[in-house]
């Protein structure tokens, strides 16, 4: 199971690298016109599918064990509390690339924003890192690179530019 375990984990950052580095692609597949499906939206259902596939990779490598160790509350607490926080200021469109593809999204100085560099990965990877006492290291490690990775091909452009200030 190793090796499907780290394809598993590893399955969304390829699709997340494609879509960053060539969006029209995305937005051509979703088609055009009247028949068109929105990039983010089909974006986010693909998402959550490969997102199924890592927790399905993820628990084939687990060990769990009751209660767990006092820095997983803390730890997937905030994590998940970063996670929905960045949901709810950019909403699907914006966490789901929509800015890249050509959608105009109102640029957040709200907290996390402004205050934590890309606070959905942290927030990922801080529960990610809540698991560390079920999960085998080497899957916490890949985990935590395919984030890291994503967090770089990302910060080469700078999304102000693209996004439109709130007034």
């Amino acid at each position: 199971m190793g090796i499907a375990a780290a394809i598993g984990l590893l399955s969304p950052f390829p699709f997340y690298y494609c879509l960053w580095i060539w969006p029209q692609w995305w937005v051509d597949l979703c088609g055009r016109g009247r028949e068109a499906r929105d990039p983010s939206k089909v974006m986010a259902y693909v998402s959550y599918f490969l997102k199924l596939v890592q927790f399905i990779s993820l628990f084939y490598v687990s060990s769990f064990h009751w209660p767990p160790p006092f820095y997983f509350w803390p730890l997937i607490a905030f994590g998940q509390f970063l996670n929905f926080r960045v949901y709810q200021l950019l909403g699907e469109t914006g966490t789901y690339y929509g800015v890249r593809f050509g959608k105009t999204i109102p640029w957040v100085t709200e907290f996390p924003f402004g205050v934590i560099k890309d606070p959905q990965y942290v927030g990922s990877i801080m529960s990610i890192l809540a698991c560390f006492s079920w999960v085998p290291f080497q899957y916490i490690l890949l985990w935590v690179l395919g984030y890291v990775f994503m967090m770089h091909v990302e910060s080469k452009e700078d999304p102000s530019t693209r996004a439109k200030p709130l007034h």
